[in-house]
C-alpha cells in the first residue's frame, strides 16, 4: 500500500513576514500616480550657472592648458623612467617639447622691431582680432565693419560738410540699381578722396547707394591705414575682389593711378597718372558693368608732398615716407590736412553692354576703353581746376 504524504502548506514568501494568528493583513495603499513618476523620474537640481567674462576665459583656457601640458609631460617622464627601470637602465631625458610661451619672443634687432610697430599685421594682431572676436556675425566678408564705422562716422561727416565742405555734381548719373564702377582720380598724401567718395554718393544719390571702393595694395603697408580704411569700407585691390563685389551688384570705385597718384608730388598735382593695363575695363567687359567717370577737386592740396623719402623705407616695409610742409616738422600734427574746398563731379556714363565677355581678351579694345575714360576724367579735371577761384573757397 502506498503511504500518501501530508499536504504541506506553501512556504511563506522571502522577505515578507508572517501575519499574526487573530490579525487580518492590513492592505498596503496603493501608490498614487504622482509618486510614481516621482519615483521613477530622476529630479535635476538646477543651479544658477555664472557666466564669466571673455576675459577671464580666456585667462581659464590659459591655465588649463598649461596643466595639461604639465600632466602630459609628467606622465610621459615618469612612463619613461618605470621603463628604464625595469630593463636595468638608466633613466633617459624626456623628449616632451617645453610648453610653448604664452607671448612670442622679443625681436632680434631694433630694426626688426621697428618694421614691427610699423606693420599693420601688428595692430591687426593686437586690436583687429580683439575687437572682431565679439562681432564676427556683423562684419562682412571683405572685413566691414558697420559697428566701427558708426563710431567714427560723425569725424568724417564733420570732414565732408564743415571741414573739406565737399560740392557735389551730377550725382544723378549713377544707377539707382545694378552693379557699376566709379571710375576716380587719386589725390592726397592721405587718401581721404575714398571716403569722402562714399559720403557724397550717400548723401546726395536718390538712393544712398553704398560706395565699396579698392584700396591699393600700398594702403596695407602703413600703419594702422589699411585696418583702418578696411573697416569702413575699403577692399583690397585684387581683379578677384572687384569681381565678387559686382557679382552682388554693388557700387564699385577704382583709382587706376594707384601708388602713383597719391605718392605724386606737389608740382604734378591733378596730373593723372598712367592707367596701369586697363584691369578695371577688362572686369567690366567681362561682367557688362557700366562706368562712370569721376573727377575729384581739391585733395591735391590737403597735404601738399614736397619731397618723397624712399631709400631709408624700403627696409621697413612701407612705399616711401612722405615729407610735406608741416609732416614730420610738426610730428603726427603736420600730417592734419587743410581745410580746402572739395568738389566732385560725376560724368557721362560709359556702357559695356554691347560688348560680348570674350571683349577682355582684346588687348587693342581694353586700351582704347582706358585711355577713353582717363581722357573723361582729365578733361573734367582740367575743367574744374580751371573754373576754380580759390583753393579755399572753390
Amino acid at each position: 500500500m502506498t503511504r500518501k504524504k501530508p499536504a504541506t502548506s506553501p512556504a511563506p514568501a522571502k522577505g515578507k513576514k508572517k501575519a499574526a494568528p487573530g490579525r487580518r493583513a492590513r492592505p498596503r495603499p496603493a501608490a498614487t500616480s504622482a509618486q510614481t513618476e516621482t519615483s521613477t523620474t530622476p529630479v535635476l537640481e538646477v543651479s544658477a550657472v555664472e557666466h564669466p567674462s571673455s576675459p577671464d576665459v580666456a585667462l581659464r583656457i590659459r591655465e588649463l592648458e598649461d596643466r595639461l601640458d604639465r600632466m602630459i609631460e609628467d606622465h610621459t617622464r615618469e612612463r619613461e623612467s618605470t621603463h628604464d627601470l625595469q630593463d636595468g637602465l638608466p633613466p633617459r631625458r624626456s623628449t616632451v617639447p617645453p610648453p610653448r610661451p604664452s607671448v612670442p619672443p622679443p625681436p632680434d634687432s631694433v630694426l626688426d622691431t621697428a618694421r614691427e610697430l610699423l606693420s599693420t599685421d601688428f595692430y591687426l594682431r593686437k586690436w583687429g582680432r580683439m575687437g572682431l572676436r565679439n562681432r564676427s556675425e556683423e562684419v562682412d566678408e571683405f572685413g566691414y565693419d558697420p559697428v566701427y564705422e558708426a563710431k567714427v562716422l560723425p569725424l568724417f561727416e564733420l570732414l565732408y560738410s564743415k571741414y573739406f565742405r565737399v560740392e557735389v555734381h551730377g550725382a544723378d548719373r549713377i544707377p539707382s540699381e545694378g552693379r557699376c564702377v566709379l571710375v576716380a582720380n587719386h589725390s592726397g598724401t592721405l587718401p581721404f578722396d575714398g571716403m569722402m567718395l562714399r559720403l557724397a554718393v550717400k548723401h546726395e544719390h536718390a538712393k544712398q547707394r553704398g560706395v565699396r571702393w579698392l584700396a591699393e595694395d600700398g594702403i596695407f603697408h602703413f600703419p594702422f591705414l589699411g585696418a583702418f580704411a578696411n573697416r569702413l569700407g575699403a577692399v583690397r585691390a585684387c581683379p578677384e575682389n572687384a569681381e565678387r563685389l559686382l557679382d552682388q551688384g554693388a557700387l564699385v570705385a577704382v583709382f587706376p593711378e594707384g601708388m602713383k597718384g597719391i605718392g605724386k608730388l606737389f608740382k604734378e598735382r591733378y596730373k593723372l597718372q598712367r592707367f596701369g593695363r586697363g584691369g578695371f575695363v577688362k572686369i567690366c567687359l567681362r561682367t557688362r558693368t557700366p562706368i562712370v567717370p569721376v573727377a575729384i577737386i581739391g585733395g591735391e592740396e590737403t597735404n601738399p608732398m614736397v619731397a618723397r623719402v624712399e631709400y631709408l623705407t624700403r627696409a621697413l616695409g612701407i612705399p616711401y615716407f612722405p615729407v610735406t610742409p608741416t609732416f614730420p616738422l610738426l610730428g603726427p600734427l603736420g600730417l592734419i590736412p587743410a581745410p580746402t574746398k572739395w568738389k566732385i563731379f560725376f560724368g557721362e556714363p560709359i556702357d559695356l553692354e554691347g560688348s560680348g565677355a570674350e571683349s577682355a581678351d582684346d588687348e587693342l579694345l581694353v586700351g582704347r576703353l582706358t585711355e577713353q575714360v582717363r581722357s573723361a576724367i582729365q578733361a573734367m579735371v582740367d575743367h574744374a581746376v580751371s573754373q576754380r577761384r580759390s583753393v579755399w573757397f572753390g
